[in-house]
């Protein structure tokens, strides 16, 4: 039984080892960007109300994000732990968390903080590519589709996000180091904070490094 948070910078690689951490240790990969995005999708009174932030450019506030966010902790398949990414992103949330867990006597086991290189980063995320229609994440250089342009899950059509191109990229970085700095901060204190070097070799290395660390 795992409760586990991943943090790392955009391009880190945290949606590979996500779904490889949830697929070895059984346990639910939860993406508080996906929540938001299905419930922007489907239309809901959270996703409007989050539509109206990111509209504007500003993040959703902490209580929202709270609030969708425990409303899935408490769901059937995360009795046995659960995998959180995206989530807390600020000390306040990470401090609700504690607290929402310990009221029902749980914890946080490992806070897993994938780091790599700036320069690094950019490329990855210049170079990426996402399938309009199931989501799946490709890479012009590194991991490029069978069919340039198509997705070889189910057919549909890459394109690159908006807030990957060039422009954007440093800007996410440096937004993500000065809002996450104080996060990891505040987990390294509790002794739960797990540094993972995400440039030291291919994603097999990495995953390897996290189940050490995991002691499993």
């Amino acid at each position: 039984m795992l409760r586990l948070i991943l943090l790392g910078p955009p391009g880190a690689g945290k949606g590979t080892q996500a779904a490889r951490i949830a697929q070895k240790y059984g346990i639910p990969h939860i993406s508080t960007g996906d929540i938001f995005r299905k419930n922007i999708k489907e239309g809901t009174e959270f996703g409007k109300k989050a539509q109206e932030y990111m509209n504007k450019g500003e993040l959703v506030p902490d209580n929202l994000v709270l609030e969708i966010a425990e409303a899935r902790l408490i769901e059937e398949d995360c009795k046995n732990g659960f995998l959180l990414d995206g989530f807390p992103r600020t000390v306040y949330q990470a401090e609700q968390l504690d607290k929402f867990l310990q009221e029902r006597n749980l914890t946080i086991d490992k806070v897993l903080d994938i780091n790599v290189d700036k320069e690094i980063l950019k490329t990855r995320l210049v170079g990426r590519r996402v399938c309009r229609n199931c989501g799946a994440t490709y890479h012009v250089i590194n991991m490029p589709p069978q069919k340039d342009g198509i997705c070889d899950v189910c057919g549909g059509e890459l394109y690159q996000r908006s807030d990957d191109s060039a422009a954007t990229v440093e800007n996410r970085i440096e937004v993500y180091n000065a809002q996450t700095k104080p996060l990891v901060e505040y987990y390294e204190s509790t002794d739960r904070l797990a540094h993972i070097d995400g440039a030291i070799g291919s994603s097999d290395v990495v995953f390897n490094n996290i189940v050490s660390v995991l002691g499993a």
